[in-house]
This record gives C-alpha cells, structure tokens and sequence, in this order.
C-alpha cells in the first residue's frame, strides 16, 4: 500500500509521489480524491476558486479560508460516514499576490481539516507543491516550473520476524479516493 507509512492524518508536501499513484491507491481504499490543479491562480481568490470548483464546493461558498474550513470538515461531516480522504493541491502560487504568509493560512486550514477528521478517527491526507518562478536567460521571460524532489531508493523488504509482525508494514492503514461533490451531499443530508 503506497500510504501505510503516512501518517492518517497529516498535510505534507507531495515530494515523491505521483499524483496518479495518490489517486489510484485512494480509489483501492475507498476514500476520497480530491484533486485541484492550481498552475492558473495567481492570487488567494484565484487559489480558493480552483479549489471550489475542482473540489465541487456548493454554489453558496463563500470564497473565504473559514468557508473551505466549513466545506472540508463540518458540510462533509453532516452527510455522514466517510472513509477518508486523499486531497492533492498541485501548484501552489508563489508570487507575491500569493506570497508565503497566504500559503500557509491556506495550507493550515487544510492542517485544521486533518486534525477535524483526526478527532473523528478518519484519515485526511493532504499533498501540495509549488509553482515557483524561474527566470529564463534566453527569452527574458519568467516561466512556471514544479519543485520536485529526487525520487528515494526504493526500501528492501525484511524478513517476518518469528513472532508474526511484519516490518513491512506501518501502523498507517491505505489511503484514499472516489469523488466527493458536496453539493450532492447537501441535498442528500
């Protein structure tokens, strides 16, 4: 299982891993995928926009970080039982319209969703990365590129110990997928 070695309830950078790969394994799950693609946003409305429309928020959102809070944790919640989720915000702005302050009030909501459904004993994982600036020599331009880590050396497998625990395996359980439309939720609750 690609997450059992990731915390149940965390907001991390996406470093390693592949998007398709967090989408897969939430679906294997059955938990949530929620997945934004932000390269387009250039300022907190254009950020909360995105979400909103690719988390498919209800026509009523308020376009607000208190708003995503309530759309992530207390509108999701009243629609019952959830199996988890897997949320991927890819390509965070930063630019100064979206500078590092507006990142990590964005990305602490998401910190404040992971501990709502920590206390509720549900997994909520969150993965981002950046769009970050870099200033093109030949054409004088500014273009868009990803901050992406070296892929890790893939671990050796140990032995089952004589007791029958298996170092292979983390105390975290998979991980997430399927999508979640809340407006749908709100009409069904």
């Amino acid at each position: 299982m690609l997450l059992q070695t990731v915390r149940p309830n965390i907001v991390q950078a996406i470093r390693a891993y592949r998007v398709e790969d967090l989408m897969q394994a939430a679906q294997a799950a059955g938990q949530h995928f929620l997945y934004a693609n932000l390269i387009d946003a250039q300022s907190k409305q254009d950020v909360l926009e995105k979400i909103a429309e690719s988390f498919l928020f209800p026509s009523h959102f308020g376009k607000n970080l208190d708003a995503l809070f309530d759309c992530m944790t207390d509108l999701v919640h009243r629609a019952g039982t959830q199996p988890g989720f897997v949320v991927v915000l890819e390509q965070l702005p930063d630019n100064p319209r979206f500078d590092r302050e507006a990142r990590e009030q964005l990305l602490d909501v998401f910190r404040d969703a992971a501990d709502f459904w920590a206390e509720r004993r549900i997994p909520f994982r969150c993965f981002y990365s950046f769009s970050v600036a870099r200033n093109s020599a030949e054409a004088g331009s500014w273009d868009r590129v990803n901050e992406v880590a070296p892929a890790p050396e893939k671990p050796v497998a140990k032995a089952v110990a004589k007791n029958g625990t298996n170092p292979n395996f983390g105390m975290n359980m998979p991980m997430m997928s399927s999508a979640f439309d809340t407006a749908m939720w709100l009409t069904a609750a």
